[in-house]
């Protein structure tokens, strides 16, 4: 049975270290905003859009981030990334025709709102600054970059899409996603403790330490928790929205907890990184199991 756990390994490496993964999870995140906006699915070119721009976007991060850590490839996540390098270069390719093909699909006002989170995007993986910099070396940026941005994407760019879209709610929902980002997000600067200080950059974890950095994620998990419960109240989330919300956060929580003595990059990768899908997957099980 050795070989099927190597077939089952290298899968999951595939999935994961091929970005594969991580695109799923953006799109889930839009197919949420979808859902709770409207009760509905609506159209496949956005989603399209935002899988490819992301599989794109993270194989290009991915290509230029190995010569970030050259002292590291002979081990762990790297190891396994620098072996699949040439196929990250060829789903780059793939991906960024496709992102273009759907992005060609989308309304006007959409794609001008695009423009901004896909140059900061870009920023965040090219060495455009001094020093080779990225934006994502700079010192304390990386984590707000990225809860930032998502929300733009997935939470915004959706609602663009969308008929009328409540602004309160949308602005709600997006601040909602931006702590839920910042939570999980902490998290991958404890994994990246070594890698920040070999490259100088000065992270949450470096300046205040992994115990107090897991409790702030907690608490911005917690304000992510409040907003949720405040879009129950104002009538935008129904009864049923919110315990799946719940259902998804607190497992959250716990892998946040938990996070201070993993080891294994599957737990960033697949457990973290997976709680985006998550809150998908529990609110559209419960919207066709219960109607919302």
């Amino acid at each position: 049975m050795k070989w099927a756990k190597n077939l089952v390994l290298k899968f999951i490496d595939l999935l994961f270290y091929s970005n594969f993964w991580i695109a799923l999870c953006a799109m889930a995140m839009a197919l949420q905003t979808q859902l709770l906006l409207t009760n509905a699915l609506h159209g496949f070119a956005l989603p399209a859009f935002i899988f490819f721009g992301t599989l794109f976007l993270y194989a290009l991060h991915r290509i230029v981030g190995l010569e970030k850590v050259k002292e590291f490839q002979d081990h762990g996540r790297f190891l396994v990334i620098s072996s699949y390098k040439n196929h990250i270069v060829i789903y780059a390719g793939i991906s960024v025709v496709a992102a273009l093909f759907f992005f060609l699909k989308l309304q006007r006002t959409t794609q001008l709102a695009i423009l901004l989170p896909a140059i900061i995007s870009l920023f965040y993986v090219l060495p455009v600054f001094k020093n080779k910099k990225r934006l994502r070396d700079l010192s304390y940026v990386k984590i707000f970059l990225i809860a930032l941005v998502w929300p733009a994407i997935t939470v915004v760019l959706p609602a663009l899409e969308l008929p009328h879209s409540p602004f309160y709610f949308l602005a709600l929902m997006g601040v909602e996603k931006f702590f839920f980002l910042l939570a999980i997000t902490l998290p991958f600067d404890i994994r990246d403790l070594e890698i920040d200080r070999y490259n100088n950059v000065r992270t949450i974890p470096t300046r205040i330490g992994v115990d107090a950095s897991i409790r702030l994620a907690q608490c911005f998990l917690f304000l992510s928790l409040l907003c949720a419960l405040l879009s129950f109240y104002l009538g935008w989330y129904s009864f049923n929205t919110l315990i799946g919300l719940l259902i998804a956060l607190s497992i959250t929580a716990l892998l946040i907890q938990f996070s201070r003595t993993a080891k294994h990059d599957y737990y960033f990768t697949g457990f973290l990184d997976g709680t985006m899908a998550l809150q998908f997957a529990v609110v559209y099980l419960i919207y066709y199991t219960t109607g919302l």
